[in-house]
């Protein structure tokens, strides 16, 4: 995933936020008509003080967000079943520039199959886009094409073996058939979890 542009941000907040190219005008101090040349794109010059009132607006760090320094939270994965994959974008996360290199977005997680992985309810998981891992990774899956979750992959001959790492929930296990049809769909790499207090 690329670091967004300025003018992503503003579709962004526009629309979450219910704001007019006016009322971001207004707040930043600049014309309508140069909150509508930095939406489309046309100007992407945008001074120190006019960045910091959009971050003030927007309620992030829009440089950092510009820079490649915060990461999307893109919505809930289910550390356990029965989720469905939604990408609702639910903030941002500042990344260090080595997880920036590394990583692509966070996922918050709903449920406890993982906690043997130290991976909690409400944590965020911070996650390289990938379609495939190592045997006894822990990966983003997606699941008959509408069910996310998170699981230790455990790579058999012609199968794969989803893991919980909570004794509770029972392996679920994929042959290749459902590899090869995308019954089965690996997302992306769990790097790390962030525990949220």
């Amino acid at each position: 995933m690329h670091a967004m542009t300025l003018s992503e941000l503003i579709r962004y907040y526009r629309a979450s936020e219910h704001l007019s190219l006016e009322a971001i005008g207004d707040y930043v101090g600049v014309a309508k008509s140069t909150v509508k040349r930095w939406e489309s794109g046309e100007s992407k010059n945008i001074p120190q003080a006019k960045l910091e009132k959009l971050s003030e607006l927007f309620g992030i760090n829009v440089e950092a967000c510009l820079n490649n320094q915060i990461k999307p939270i893109l919505g809930y994965v289910k550390a356990g079943y029965d989720l469905f994959a939604q990408e609702n974008l639910l903030g941002y996360e500042e990344v260090t520039r080595k997880e920036a290199r590394q990583g692509d977005y966070y996922l918050k997680v709903q449920g406890d199959s993982m906690n043997g992985s130290r991976i909690y309810d409400g944590d965020l998981v911070y996650v390289k886009s990938c379609s495939d891992v190592n045997s006894g990774e822990i990966a983003v899956v997606l699941v008959d094409r509408q069910e996310v979750t998170i699981k230790k992959i455990i790579k058999k001959e012609d199968s794969l073996l989803l893991v919980a790492s909570n004794p509770t929930y029972e392996p679920r296990l994929f042959h290749g058939e459902d590899l090869r049809n995308g019954r089965i769909q690996i997302l992306g790499k769990v790097l790390h979890s962030k525990i949220q207090f």
